[in-house]
């Protein structure tokens, strides 16, 4: 059963025999109810889905992050799915038959806020990554109270540990700590800052792939 949404004239969501209507993005869609294919797909269709199926997994704990800080979302395209389009491009590569992530190309985030200036991450005893940068406050739209978020996954445990707002870009400097499950564990590391509104962020800077300690 269907239902009318803005009266007689207006959308429907539903299904009514072969059309289905809803509403995507602030628009009334209708469309034909899709056809089951009865053709195998093709080793180009397989590699697709094997690829989409792969950074789907790995981009899911950080969706809310991509909702917010990856690109405008203009269009009919949502922030999360210009991520999932944008990994699957840029940041995998094949090693014989099978797909791999290339965690240097990968973005967390993709905006036009000023980004880090010369930003390392070195890891300290007791699970701590220590990051410093240089404060560039004065850099084109940043501001000395832009916050500084890290995150870390390990793809041995395939988890992600997300610290948010540390610190401010003036401080140069933040310490955090990963749970003691890490230790002796290898992590990809991203630092990404937004601004105090939480309305504009940089592109990730990727810091690369440390041994906790």
């Amino acid at each position: 059963m269907a239902r009318i949404t803005k009266g007689i004239l207006g959308g429907f969501s539903g299904k009514v025999g072969t059309i289905v209507g809803a509403n995507w993005r602030g628009q009334d869609i209708i469309r034909s109810t899709p056809k089951p294919s009865s053709r195998p797909p093709s080793d180009k269709q397989l590699l697709q889905q094997t690829k989409f199926k792969l950074v789907i997994g790995f981009l899911q704990p950080v969706k809310n992050i991509q909702a917010k800080y990856f690109g405008s979302g203009s269009g009919s395209k949502s922030r999360v799915n210009i991520a999932v389009s944008y990994t699957i491009s840029e940041a995998v590569q094949m090693t014989g038959d099978i797909p791999e992530l290339i965690y240097s190309k990968v973005l967390m985030t993709k905006g036009d806020l000023a980004g880090f200036q010369s930003v390392t991450a070195t890891p300290q005893s007791g699970q701590v990554i220590s990051l410093s940068w240089e404060d560039n406050s004065q850099q084109g739209n940043a501001t000395s109270t832009d916050k500084a978020n890290i995150i870390c996954y390990c793809e041995e445990l395939r988890t992600y540990e997300i610290f948010e707002s540390v610190a401010e870009r003036s401080v140069t400097a933040a310490n955090i700590t990963l749970p003691p499950s890490y230790a002796g564990k290898e992590v990809q590391v991203w630092a990404f800052f937004h601004n105090a509104k939480e309305t504009l962020a940089c592109n990730s800077a990727y810091l690369g792939n440390l041994t906790v300690v």
